[in-house]
């Protein structure tokens, strides 16, 4: 964070100084809400969550040297007092990001935000000091806490903004106001919450509406390719750019494929010129994602070529994500098991269908290990029984549904779909998946890994790729 005083601080939070011996000391390391993080010259947040209240661990982070505790109450160490802990934070990260030099940068869509926003921030981090999202901390304590991380030297802020219902965003625009708002998709994730497409896209369009006018260096960069997304220009005063693979997109990409082990390549349109971009991530979707990136960087200064060369060299930032890796014994696991959603499902089947053309080669197998997409409302069996039936449509060798009710109707669909026999299987847990890949695998095989975060599959592929007792060596990610 930008150095400020805990006088300066409980002025701009409206809170109230306790056992402050000098309140121009000043906070010169991060704000944190974690214990473990506080360091020297931290400030730490104290939240009362369920299962542990941050105001316990006040003379403990003083202790390993944080200057002062954000807190609803006096805890017995250097302290500001508010009413209201999370706005208190909101308004610290408000006050900050306007004494900052930084281009602010939000995105938000119902897939793809986070593989996005790790591509947006490794092609602006080859121009600048750029401060980004970790992971998928989104929310109205994420957001702040990164914004608070940025320093003096920060050039490009980027923000990814969740949302689980209309007013989400405009909270969070209002917290870190952009001048840079990108819009990806609209999905049905969280469709139960939301109760459907319609309200999600009304959500999702607050960003836009949160921009500055286009004289006021306001951009909104929309998806030429979702037509609820490119409704939105109707709903900004910002310069609207549309990226996608419509000859309408100001940033588009043209002769689209896949190599043999899945990875996208293609060529890069922009206003100034174009150049070819192969990427190192797996599957179709990520074009788009790309796109997305580019038209980001397009539009703050960046070169085509300069662009190419960032996409082209861009990994994975976040965990669990299309994460790819290769066993000693040449099974290679695909642990896409953060999230899930219908988009994202069917984008990672159809990665894996594509990484199976080289399975094959080799006499290897595709295998979709997935388990229950959260938060679909009356959706949900439709939704779970035509992935199943995607799966079947792919050609994957070997559908393994994990899990309850959904799961069994993943199996369905891929069972009415024409997989009758030992195509797909279900079974009750994580453990039982475990159990029946490790007797299953062979050298060649691919297995991709993936459910909503709250069902824990993630645990199959750490499984898949600890050393075990036989001596396996350690896997070697691509």
């Amino acid at each position: 964070m930008i150095a400020l005083s805990l006088a300066e601080i409980a002025s701009l939070v409206g809170g109230r100084p306790h056992d402050i011996p000098d309140p121009s000391v000043r906070v010169t390391g991060p704000v944190v809400r974690d214990s473990r993080e506080a360091g020297p010259g931290s400030l730490f947040v104290a939240f009362a969550g369920e299962r542990a209240d941050g105001h316990d661990f006040a003379a403990q982070v003083v202790g390993a040297g944080a200057v002062a505790v954000l807190a609803a109450r006096p805890v017995g160490v250097p302290a500001i007092v508010v009413d209201d802990v999370q706005r208190a934070l909101g308004a610290l990260a408000r006050a900050v990001v306007e004494r900052l030099g930084a281009t602010v940068v939000a995105l938000t869509g119902s897939a793809g935000k986070t593989s996005t926003k790790d591509l947006i921030a490794q092609v602006l981090g080859a121009h600048g000091p750029t401060v980004w999202t970790p992971g998928s901390l989104n929310n109205e304590i994420g957001l702040p806490l990164t914004a608070l991380s940025a320093t003096d030297e920060t050039r490009y802020l980027v923000l990814e903004m969740g949302a689980r219902g209309v007013g989400h965003i405009r909270y969070l625009a209002g917290l870190t106001p952009p001048r840079v708002g990108l819009v990806l998709n609209v999905g049905t994730a969280h469709i139960g919450e939301f109760g459907g497409r319609e309200q999600i896209a009304e959500a999702k369009g607050e960003l836009v509406e949160a921009l500055p006018a286009a004289a006021e260096g306001g951009i909104a960069i929309l998806n030429a390719d979702d037509p609820l997304v490119r409704a939105m220009s109707a709903r900004t005063k910002a310069r609207v750019v549309l990226f996608g693979e419509s000859g309408e997109a100001d940033v588009r990409a043209e002769n689209v494929r896949l190599t043999a082990s899945g990875q996208p390549s293609f060529r890069l349109h922009t206003p100034s010129g174009y150049e070819d971009v192969t990427l190192r991530l797996y599957g179709e979707h990520h074009v788009s994602n790309a796109l997305a990136a580019a038209a980001v960087a397009h539009e703050l200064g960046m070169s085509v070529d300069e662009i190419a060369h960032a996409l082209s060299g861009a990994g994975t930032l976040s965990r669990w994500r299309m994460e790819v890796t290769e066993r000693p014994d040449g099974v290679t696991v695909v642990n896409d098991a953060y999230n899930a959603n219908p988009e994202s499902m069917r984008a990672a089947l159809r990665a894996l269908a594509a990484m199976g053309s080289g399975a094959r080669a080799v006499g290897g197998r595709t295998w979709a290990v997935l388990g229950a997409m959260a938060e679909l409302g009356d959706e949900a069996l439709a939704e779970h029984d035509a992935i199943g039936r995607l799966a079947v449509r792919l050609n994957v060798s070997k559908l393994v549904a994990v899990g309850g009710r959904e799961a069994a109707w993943l199996r369905m669909g891929a069972y009415n779909e024409g997989s009758w026999g030992e195509e797909s299987v279900h079974v009750s847990d994580a453990q039982a998946a475990i159990d029946l890949l490790r007797g299953e695998l062979r050298p060649g095989d691919v297995v991709l890994v993936k459910a909503s975060r709250s069902i824990g599959l993630e645990r199959v592929a750490m499984a898949l790729l600890e050393q075990n007792a036989s001596g396996e060596g350690e896997a070697c990610a691509r």
